[in-house]
């Protein structure tokens, strides 16, 4: 269950459910508006918690395969 909240559950609570508070955001981050960079800056965070998750709770199954 930890691992689904690392990996699916976070992302989702920052792009879906925050998506209207990031909305509302009227600030340029690097010339870009805030809510692009937002979206772009979760989708390497969702591959980070992605690679946590491996790292924390599936890596050990994949050693005990080869």
């Amino acid at each position: 269950m930890v691992k689904f909240l690392i990996g699916i559950g976070i992302p989702y609570v920052a792009v879906v459910v925050m998506l209207p508070w990031v909305n509302t955001v009227n600030t340029n981050v690097f010339g870009v508006p805030f809510i692009y960079f937002w979206m772009f800056m979760w989708m390497i965070l969702t591959s980070a918690c992605l690679l946590t998750c491996w790292i924390f709770f599936d890596s050990k199954n994949s050693e005990a395969d080869d």
